[in-house]
């Protein structure tokens, strides 16, 4: 007979060495004190706009439509493979509790970031309303926590229905009403509405419930599909870091942005890792999407950050991480054995992917360059410019071609 708590139990062991083995490769010494540079900043910026907040700021809105959308999102960790479909399909019946502790850890493991979340928008709750005391916002804080165990259990049933337009209807209706319900309580003289929006909630959760007994059985590909999803996902975050072989490699064709790039190499023998090393960061889905959100990210950040030396310290930390992420294209292509065919020498390789990670932290210094000069801060255009220029050079052809080694 299966034994449904000792399988949970070495899915979860698996999982977590797996998870474990990555994220001490992730967060190095490099990346933990960046992200410790990132934090503290972000920290700063966040109680200097705290200080200047201007009268009639709507805090509420915004407290319910962030807490409203990180409620809504509650995906289920169930540690399903590809091959349980097969060989565990026919032991469903015995599988209650698995799947049940599926739902308590991913429960638990929303809550960090749910708290982590919640704590941080207390600043802006006491700083809006300074007359409310501890306990209203404690009140908040245990309602937030209910809701998430509701979203949990109304994701799976929604799940497990099998009615396709719930997937998309579903979702909505929750944040929604997740929102409108922060938003009362937030607001304080709004409870009646409160108790209707979770009374409507709740009644939501129930016909999810109701659609998932009808089907009677679990949807153990939709389970399956999600899970792997999700794992994809961290894979490819991890893969900015070190070689991942489980990721499964995705391609978008951007065919303007293509021949944008390619457009400037000339057809030639020894040009042929510039072409492919362009394409790549191109098309695949882990390089371009994480160079442009560290680029918006770092601009903004230079835009909003009112302390100079912080903008020049966030400028010069997003060149680190986007030449330090952006180096994995040489592991990009380890698996095809039939590069080695290519009578190009690898040294003129290593040559044409350092040009191009220069030529990325180039364009990244112009680009915030021209976001100190919106500012009319002319020393931090001429040190961004100089000193970024500086920096990319060194940090390529000194630092990260040891890393290629």
């Amino acid at each position: 007979m299966l034994n449904a708590q000792e399988l949970w139990r070495n899915r979860l062991n698996h999982h977590s060495k797996e998870m474990g083995r990555y994220l001490r490769l992730m967060f190095n010494d490099h990346f933990a004190f960046a992200m410790f540079f990132f934090l503290a900043g972000l920290a700063y910026v966040y109680q200097q706009w705290l200080a200047d907040l201007p009268e009639g700021f709507p805090s509420a809105l915004v407290i319910a439509i962030i807490l409203g959308l990180v409620l809504t999102y509650s995906p289920i960790r169930t540690m399903l493979k590809e091959a349980d479909l097969v060989f565990l399909l026919p032991a469903e019946a015995q599988l209650g509790s698995f799947f049940r502790n599926g739902i308590i850890y991913s429960y638990i493991t929303h809550l960090f970031t749910l708290l982590f979340i919640f704590v941080a928008l207390g600043p802006l709750y006491f700083t809006t309303y300074p007359e409310r005391s501890g306990s209203d916002f404690l009140v908040l804080g245990i309602v937030v926590v209910v809701f998430k165990a509701w979203n949990i259990l109304s994701h799976w049933w929604e799940i497990n229905s099998r009615v396709g337009w719930t997937g998309y209807i579903d979702p909505i209706l929750r944040t929604l009403l997740n929102g409108l319900t922060i938003y009362f309580i937030v607001v304080g003289n709004a409870w009646v509405f409160a108790v209707i929006t979770t009374l409507l909630f709740f009644g939501v959760m129930m016909y999810d419930y109701t659609l998932a007994k009808r089907r009677r059985g679990i949807a153990w590909d939709l389970l399956i599909e999600k899970e792997q999803a999700r794992m994809q996902a961290f894979y490819r975050i991890a893969n900015l870091f070190t070689d991942v072989p489980h990721l499964k490699k995705t391609i978008k064709k951007r065919h303007w942005l293509v021949g944008l790039l390619k457009s400037p190499i000339p057809f030639q023998q020894d040009q042929t890792f510039d072409y492919m090393y362009r394409i790549t960061f191109v098309r695949s889905s882990d390089y371009l999407g994480m160079y442009v959100r560290l680029l918006v990210i770092a601009g903004a950040l230079v835009y909003w950050v009112p302390n100079f030396w912080f903008q020049l310290g966030f400028a010069f930390l997003f060149l680190y991480m986007s030449g330090f992420q952006m180096v994995t294209l040489w592991h990009h292509h380890k698996q095809l054995e039939w590069l080695d065919l290519y009578p190009v020498p690898l040294e003129r390789r290593k040559q044409a992917l350092l040009k191009w990670l220069f030529q990325l932290m180039i364009v990244k210094t112009f680009v915030l360059g021209i976001v100190f000069l919106l500012l009319w801060n002319l020393i931090g255009v001429a040190i961004v410019w100089i000193g970024g220029a500086i920096f990319s050079y060194v940090m390529v052809y000194k630092y990260l071609v040891h890393r290629m080694n």
